[in-house]
Order: C-alpha cells, then structure tokens, then sequence
C-alpha cells in the first residue's frame, strides 16, 4: 500500500518561498497521479496542484498558477511542490494524495484514504 509522508512546510514571509516534499513508500511513485492539496481553518479542502505519474502533464489551480511548481524524481519516489511568491492567504495545512486520471492526465480530485498526515504552511510578516 502506497504510503505519503509530506515535509518542508514552515514559517515564511510574505513574498517568500517554500519547498515542500512527498515521499512515497510501500509501492513504486511511478504507478501514480498525485496531488497537492491544501485546507486552511474554516475553509474548504483546495486541491493545489497535481501531476501526472510520468510527469509529462500538470495541472494547477488559478490561485497558484505562476508562483508554484509541482515536479516529481519517481527514482527518488518524491513528489515537490515549490512554492514563490507567498502570499498570507496561501496558509494552510498542505498535503500530497494520489489523484484520479484522465487517460494520462490527473485530475484534481483526491483519492480517498490516500493522503499523507499533512505539513503547516504559514505565511505572515
């Protein structure tokens, strides 16, 4: 069974950047679509970013498009998401899943049971 274990979130400044990882165990990465997504407190889950499992497709959502960057090193069985340009309102809990697929294209939408336990992202002044 697929196992994710994210990390690198942290305390930023605004206009900053962050780095953050997926490692994948208990099943070869390269099997799979996965995601980025995120929830702050009292709002709803927002998936972020996702990439398909050769990495020859992504997908954002408009509010990260052009500040984040999500890549994949299946030999490191990783999953990134670098993330510039940090704003307050991108605080949140961030967390990696797999997504479901289109052909060879992922589609924003997690698969239940699949994600990691989650890495903080704040970003203040």
């Amino acid at each position: 069974q697929l196992q994710l274990v994210e990390s690198g979130g942290g305390l930023v400044q605004p206009g900053g950047s962050l780095r953050l990882s997926c490692a994948a165990s208990g099943f070869p990465l390269n099997y799979y679509a996965i995601g980025w997504f995120r929830q702050a407190p009292g709002k709803e889950r927002e998936g972020v970013a996702c990439i398909s499992s050769s990495g020859g497709s992504t997908n954002y959502a408009d509010s990260v498009k052009g500040r984040f960057t999500i890549s994949r090193d299946n030999a490191k069985s990783t999953v990134y998401l670098q993330m510039n340009s940090l704003k307050p309102e991108d605080t949140a809990v961030y967390y990696c899943a797999r997504t479901l697929t289109l052909q060879t294209l992922c589609v924003m939408t997690e698969v239940l049971g699949s994600r990691g336990q989650g890495t903080q992202v704040t970003v203040s002044a």
